[in-house]
C-alpha cells in the first residue's frame, strides 16, 4: 500500500467491474467525468466463474450496457459470448479499470472517501460500490460443512466422472450442476428442502431436469436437509428417516451473499430483512445514508438474488451519475 503522501486521487471510483459497476463507469466515462474502476480480479469475474456452458436466462439485448449492441444469433447468449462482449465494452468507450487489485479497506473521511488496495491508496469525494455477492457464498452450517471435497462453485462437470456427488440446493445453480454431472457420468443426488422443484428454475431447463429424476438417472431429493459431511459419506435427513449416503463430493449451491462487514466499515446502515441484510439507499439515486457513497447492482437487494440482477442493475448507474454531476457542478458553483 502507498503512503499518505503517494495519495491517488479521483472524483470518482468504482470499486468492483462486475456489469453493473461497468455500467455505471460507461456513464462516467461518456460524461467526461474523472473516475477509476477497482477489480480485485478481471472484469467480469463472476461471469467467468460461471459454468463453462452456462446459458443465461436474458436475452442478449437485456445485458447490453452503454450505448453498445450486445447482437448474437441465438436469443440468450453464452457465458463465453458474455465475456467477448464486456471486453469490447471496456475497449469501445476507453474504460478506466485496475484489474488485479483488491480493496483492502475503506473509510470515509471530512472530504470524501479513503480506500486503500494491496497496490496503493486513493482518495475520491464520490464512491460507488459495486462488488455484487459472489465472493461470498452462504456456507453449511453442518459438521464437515468445511472439508476439503465440499465446493460452492460449479465450473464444469468432469473432475466428477464416476464420482458420487451430492448437490445441496435446488434452484437454478443446483439445475445446471445436476444436469452437466449426470451428463458426465457421475452419480448425483440432489438434496432440496423445498416439497417440490423450484419455480424458480428455467423453464427450458425444468422438463429435463424432470426426466432425469423420474428416470432414477439423478437422485432428487425433496424435504430434505443435510446434517454431517464425513470423509467418505454423507448423512442427510427426509422427514423422520436418515440416510448414510456414500460420498466422494458436495456441491453446495446454497446462494451467496454480499460483504457486509465492508459495507459496515463505511457506517452504510443495513436493514434486516430475514437472513439477509439490506443496504440502506434512495432508490432514485442508489444513494446509500452515507452521503455520496453509492450502491449499484446486486448488492441493493442483499442477498435476494430474485429481485436484482443484471437486467435492471445495468441501469443504476443512469441514476447515480446524473446525481454525482448534479453535485459537482454545484460545488463548483456553475
Amino acid at each position: 500500500m502507498g503512503s499518505p503522501a503517494e495519495m491517488k486521487y479521483h472524483e470518482t471510483i468504482i470499486i468492483g467491474a462486475g456489469p453493473c459497476g461497468l455500467a455505471a463507469a460507461v456513464e462516467l466515462e461518456i460524461n467526461d467525468m474523472d473516475y477509476l474502476v477497482l477489480e480485485e480480479f478481471n472484469i467480469v469475474n463472476a461471469i467467468y466463474n460461471y459454468p463453462t456452458h452456462q446459458t443465461f436466462f436474458s436475452s442478449s439485448g437485456k445485458l447490453a450496457i452503454g450505448d453498445l449492441p450486445f447482437i448474437i444469433e441465438a436469443g440468450r447468449p453464452a457465458r463465453n459470448q458474455a465475456l467477448v462482449y464486456y471486453r469490447e465494452v471496456v475497449r469501445h468507450y476507453g474504460l478506466n479499470i485496475n484489474v488485479y487489485e483488491k480493496v483492502t479497506s475503506g473509510r470515509k473521511t471530512s472530504e470524501g472517501f479513503i480506500i486503500d488496495t494491496l497496490k496503493s491508496r486513493y482518495s475520491c469525494k464520490y464512491l460507488i460500490i459495486a462488488t455484487g455477492y459472489y465472493g461470498q457464498p452462504n456456507k453449511l452450517k453442518v459438521p464437515g460443512g468445511d472439508k476439503e471435497k465440499v465446493s460452492h462453485y460449479f465450473k464444469e462437470a468432469h473432475p466428477y466422472f464416476n464420482r458420487h456427488v451430492l448437490v445441496v440446493g435446488g434452484r437454478n445453480s443446483s439445475a445446471d450442476a445436476a444436469i452437466e454431472l449426470e451428463k458426465a457420468g457421475a452419480h448425483v443426488t440432489v438434496i432440496y428442502r423445498g416439497q417440490d422443484y423450484s419455480k424458480s428454475i428455467k423453464p427450458w431447463v425444468l422438463p429435463h431436469l424432470k426426466s432425469l429424476g423420474d428416470h432414477g438417472k439423478i437422485d432428487y431429493r425433496f424435504n430434505t436437509d443435510l446434517l454431517e459431511i464425513k470423509e467418505e459419506n454423507a448423512v442427510i435427513r427426509t422427514g423422520p428417516e436418515m440416510t448414510v449416503l456414500r460420498n466422494d463430493f458436495v456441491l453446495a449451491m446454497t446462494g451467496y451473499h454480499p460483504d457486509y462487514d465492508f459495507l459496515r466499515s463505511f457506517g452504510i446502515g443495513l436493514t434486516e430483512r430475514g437472513e439477509s441484510f439490506i443496504p440502506v439507499y434512495d432508490p432514485a439515486t442508489m444513494e446509500t445514508d452515507v452521503e455520496n457513497l453509492y450502491i449499484a447492482g446486486v448488492i441493493a437487494a442483499g442477498d435476494d438474488a430474485n429481485t436484482i440482477f443484471i437486467e435492471n442493475g445495468r441501469f443504476h448507474g443512469r441514476k447515480i451519475i446524473p446525481d454525482i454531476i448534479k453535485k459537482s457542478v454545484s460545488a463548483r458553483g456553475d
